[in-house]
């Protein structure tokens, strides 16, 4: 029985410790400290259609803000983020369907006719710790 203990958990560390990783995303050029900044993690099957894989907030200070998304399994993501100037939890647009709050997506991908696009915003999470900055 403690032999088997003790495999299993040898596996469960082996797991954290080579099948996963940590990612940390740094936003600049946010234009005021209101609000707070919601980062979502995306997979292909999730970037522009569903909810995040993976979320988390952060709050402005000097016009920066910093995440760090821990154990996160190896493949390819997207990263998108935005102003929450009004803290209400949602990406706000204007009256004929432009962003009315700052945003960014990684690889500071291109946006200007339409969403970003899966090409254009991903990138790759391996066994070493990423880091990513994104500019809005």
């Amino acid at each position: 029985m403690m032999k088997t203990f003790a495999i299993l958990f040898t596996l469960i560390l082996s797991e954290f410790a080579f099948g996963q990783t940590t990612l940390s995303v740094q936003v600049n050029n946010i234009p005021t400290d209101e609000g707070k900044i919601l980062f979502g993690l995306y997979s292909e099957d999730t970037f522009m259609k569903a909810a995040p894989d993976y979320s988390q907030s952060a709050v402005v200070k000097d016009h920066s803000a910093t995440v760090v998304f821990e154990n996160i399994p190896e493949g390819e993501y997207a990263v998108s983020c935005f102003q929450d100037k009004n803290m209400n939890q949602k990406f706000d647009f204007e009256p004929n369907g432009m962003p009315a709050e700052p945003y960014g997506v990684s690889n500071d991908a291109p946006s200007s006719y339409g969403p970003p696009q899966w090409s254009d915003a991903k990138f790759t999470v391996a066994k070493e710790s990423v880091s990513l900055e994104i500019n809005f």
